[in-house]
């Protein structure tokens, strides 16, 4: 067994599986019934032979909807969130509200310069 870390847009997720990984839908909080994978009143149909349970997150994705990375090596799936919910945010032109320190270690929050025009640099060094 090997701890597998599932990210969920901003929730991190610590659980134990095997190299053959699979996910239980509950983790995300759908739930297996007799007419899929369901969360309140939305029901997802399963596809014949797809056990509701136990998931490779892949095909969890796809199901979903939401695009998922997988690293096996490194044993972490990080699920984005649904199209949709990203379509939405892109068409408000708000970005979503993040608070970053400065290089003297002040922490800065984007929503408290709100009304004012921000440039953000990112960079990467890989």
């Amino acid at each position: 067994m090997a701890t597998w870390t599932i990210i969920d847009e901003q929730r991190e997720i610590q659980l134990e599986a095997g190299d053959e990984f699979t996910l239980d839908p509950a983790v995300l909080g759908w739930e297996a019934k007799p007419q899929g994978l369901c969360r309140g009143d939305v029901c997802i149909p399963l596809p014949k032979g797809v056990d509701g349970a136990a998931i490779d997150p892949v095909t969890l994705g796809r199901l979903l909807g939401r695009p998922v990375a997988v690293d096996a090596d490194e044993r972490v799936a990080a699920f984005a969130a649904p199209a949709a919910e990203r379509a939405a945010a892109l068409r408000s032109g708000m970005a979503p509200d993040f608070e970053l320190p400065d290089l003297d270690g002040t922490i800065h929050r984007l929503s408290a310069y709100r009304g004012r025009k921000v440039v953000l640099y990112a960079y990467g060094s890989w």
